[in-house]
Formats: C-alpha cells, structure tokens, sequence
C-alpha cells in the first residue's frame, strides 16, 4: 500500500476470521515479511516446516506493524501488544483475502501462463495505473500465499485489479482462481515449462485452463491465437461460462492481430490491426517474446473497457523490469561492458528469447556476446533433451563465451564446437571469479537462469563491481579494479 487509508479495521478482521483482539487498530496495509513491514501494517506471521513467523513478530512491531494475528503465545512482548488471536494464520490469511475480494467493485483479471505472466502483470498494471486506480500483485507473489495476500491489500475504492495465479502442480490454478473470481482470465501461452509434474505439455495446458474455474460467469478469456492449445483452452473457456474470447497473436483471425514488428536491441516497433483499423507503438522491451505480451495486455485493456490506444501509445515508458531483461552498463577499466538480466527465473521458450535479445545486441570494439546460463528447473524426464537443444540457439547467437552453473547446462556444454568457450561451476557463487578474470572492454553478457540457480547473486556481484569501480575512482583515479 503507498496510501495512508483505511485498509482493514480491527473488526473488519474479526468479522471474517472470527479471532479475538486485545484492542482496537486500524491497518493501511498488511504484510506477511517481517523485512518489508511498512508502518501502519497488519503483521500476519506465516509458520512452514522450517521456520515460524510468529519468531518476529517484534521485530514487525518496532518497524511500524499497528498488530500482528497470532496463532499462538509469543513469548518476550508486552501485555499490551495489539494481537488478533486465531487458530490459524494461513486460515485466516486465506479469509482476509477472500474478504478483500468479496466487497471489491474492481474489474478483477487473472493472468497465468508458461513464460510471461509477470511481466504481463506488470506492463498491464502499470498502463492501468494511467487510467484508473490499479492494484496488482508484487514481485510474482502468485502462489497460495501471495494471491490471497495480494487480495487482502486490494484497496476498497480500486478500480482495476490484476493478479499473477502460478502453479506448478495440477489442482492449484482451480483453488486460486476461485480465490481471485477474475472477471477477465488471461492465458499468456502454454509451453513445456514446470513439466516436471506432468506427462506432457497437452496436461500443462488442461492445468493452465483450470484458471476458467473461478471465472465469473459472463468473463473474458483472453488467449494466444498462436499457440497449439488454442481451441482447447477456447473450450474449456466456454464450457466454464465464458461469455466472449479474445485472441491475440499473427494468427489471421486474432482479434488482436500482430501485422508487423520491426526488432532492435532497445526496442521494437509494433503495427497491430485491431477493430478494422491498424495502429502502431513503441516498445523499450527488446525481444519477440515481448511484442507478443504486448498484444496481450492490449487485449486486457480493452476487456476491461479502458483505452486501447492510450495503453499502446504508454508503452514506451514501460522499461525492462529487474531480473527480467533490465540493462546494466557496467564501468571497467579502459570501458565498459553491458549486462542484460534476466535472472528471475528460466524455462526452454524463455531461455531462447533471451539469447535472441542477446543476438541482437553488438559488442563494442573487441567486445564478445557471453552468457552465463544455470539450469532449468522442473523439466522432468526431458529436461537434458531440452537443455541440449539450446547449443544450437547459442551458436546461432554467435556466441564467443559460455560460463554454466548445474548438470544439466554442463552436459549442453558438450554440444557446443570447440570455438565457443565455455567455463563450468556446480554454483552460482563458484562462477563469479571465473567471470569476473574473463570479462573485457565492449563484452555484452546475459546472465539467466531459474530462481533456484540463484543468479541474481552474478547479477548483484557485477553490479556492485560498478559501484566499488567508481568509488576507487574518486578516491584515486590513477588506480582502478581491473577485471
């Protein structure tokens, strides 16, 4: 919440959790993180397998948090600490998000997909920011915490509200969605990602349509025209009580319908034909993956009735986020070189796109193109299958420099001809050193992987390199870290 309103009172919450408070409060945001609490929050501490957040409740109090809901004594706080005693915290976690739903009037879209639901999510809550009060999940809360969280912080007076639902699992999309009840469903595209947990991509799919469970009768399905699960996803859609499709894709019958783009290392040039007429926008998002994301957001927009041509023509205020292809100019001694981060999280399809955007891009002077790849997750029995084949979208990448972290990239190593280098780690930290010696002068590098790869600890290394650089700098600036 950045609004110092009433969120939730104290009876607010009891209503709908049924707990039992040691005095009245009234809360401008709630938080289930100790860390981010922000002042005027509602603490709710989360309990797992190996930690319990009713530990640092405390802390949560000194940083501003006006109550925290317990499940049970906290030793070490004082008597007269707010408390709403419940006998569970998820539970009621669960109760305050389904209430945060229930008494909005917000247009409410829910987004999954294999590869590009948060950046949808993002790019869509921001062009709706513009025209209305816009509420969406941060960071890619999306799971069974995050998603009622995320209700739970809905402001009452919203007018948009736009939720990422994640799943890696069957059965999860159907119990989130019905928690969301979006009023428009949006489905990016189905890919082999998260395959681990199923036979094949045709059950991704028939999990992906799950999100159709908690569609309001009436809804909007917004799907990609291109992909192969079109008509299943369209009729599952139907069969759930959608009242109208909206597609989107180069497919000739998309309603959204990509007619040209014209690709840059900064950018692109989009020309869509929508209701009869063309029109055509600026994106400061490089990659093809990005020009179809943008035909999705534009279908959203119009689904929920706002300006499709205000949208389109805001994009390009719209940069990069972080971990997901943000730019970087890194200073070195003698130069500098440019990173690309796209660190959050990797699957096949994404990975690709990424080494495109890198394609695209050309080293200066001397400069070479390097990646630096950790393994893909989740990709069950055809995970090495599907990492081998990403040897042929480097070398056709012209890639010089290749540093993996994990198994699986070291066997696509293997696949690689001699004239690309390559650098293993087992670990995202073991591969900085190594990094950090090759490194030169006009180099464009891009660095990805899955979350468990950790890479944002390469990202965070080189750009702390660039800070450390030029304070060495100012100090003296005879002498400079070389790398």
């Amino acid at each position: 919440m950045t609004d110092l309103e009433s969120l939730w009172t104290s009876e607010d919450v009891i209503k709908l959790t049924g707990g039992n408070p040691s005095k009245h409060w009234v809360a401008t945001g709630v938080s289930i993180d100790s860390r981010t609490i922000e002042p005027g929050d509602l603490f709710i501490p989360i309990s797992g397998p190996n930690f319990d957040g009713h530990n640092f409740i405390g802390s949560a109090l000194k940083k501003g948090a006006v109550a925290s809901v317990v499940s049970r004594a906290v030793d070490d706080l004082a008597q007269d600490v707010p408390m709403l005693k419940v006998t569970d915290t998820i539970k009621a976690l669960d109760k305050l998000g389904r209430g945060g739903r229930n008494r909005s009037v917000a247009k409410i879209i829910g987004i999954t997909g294999s590869v590009g639901k948060t950046g949808v999510k993002e790019a869509l809550g921001s062009l709706l920011s513009d025209q209305g009060r816009a509420s969406f999940n941060l960071g890619s809360y999306n799971n069974h915490f995050g998603v009622p969280l995320s209700l739970a912080r809905l402001p009452k007076n919203a007018e948009y509200g736009i939720f990422e639902l994640g799943m890696n699992h069957s059965g999860e999309l159907t119990q989130l969605s019905q928690i969301v009840r979006p009023n428009v469903a949006l489905i990016t595209t189905v890919e082999a990602a998260h395959t681990e947990f199923f036979s094949s991509t045709d059950e991704v799919a028939q999990a992906k349509a799950e999100i159709f469970d908690g569609l309001q009768k009436g809804g909007t399905a917004i799907l990609n025209r291109d992909n192969q699960y079109f008509d299943l996803l369209r009729l599952a859609a139907f069969s759930a009580g959608a009242s109208s499709i909206i597609s989107f894709g180069e497919h000739s019958d998309s309603q959204f319908r990509l007619i040209d783009s014209v690709l840059d290392s900064q950018g692109s040039s989009v020309k869509v034909c929508w209701d009869n007429s063309n029109f055509t926008y600026q994106l400061s998002m490089p990659g093809r993956h990005w020009v179809q994301n943008s035909l999705a957001v534009l279908a959203a927009v119009f689904a929920v009735e706002a300006d499709v041509i205000k949208a389109a023509q805001s994009f390009v205020n719209i940069k990069p986020f972080k971990g997901r292809g943000q730019f970087h100019t890194i200073a070195i001694q003698n130069g500098h070189f440019e990173l690309i981060d796209d660190s959050y999280n990797a699957c096949p399809v994404s990975v690709s796109a990424a080494i495109e955007v890198l394609s695209r891009l050309e080293p200066k002077s001397f400069g070479r193109r390097i990646c630096i790849l950790s393994d893909m997750k989740e990709l069950g029995a055809n995970s090495t299958e599907l990492h081998c084949a990403l040897a042929d979208k480097i070398i056709d990448a012209r890639v010089d420099l290749v540093f993996t972290v994990g198994p699986e990239m070291r066997r696509m190593c293997y696949k690689l001809p001699p004239t690309i280098k390559t650098e293993h780690a087992d670990r995202s930290d073991e591969i900085i050193q190594p990094l950090l010696g090759a490194l030169k002068p006009g180099d464009v590098v891009l660095v990805k992987g899955s979350a468990s790869g950790k890479m944002s600890k390469v990202v965070d290394r080189l750009i702390d390199f660039n800070i450390e650089l030029n304070v060495s700098s100012k100090k003296n600036s005879e002498n400079s870290y070389v790398i």
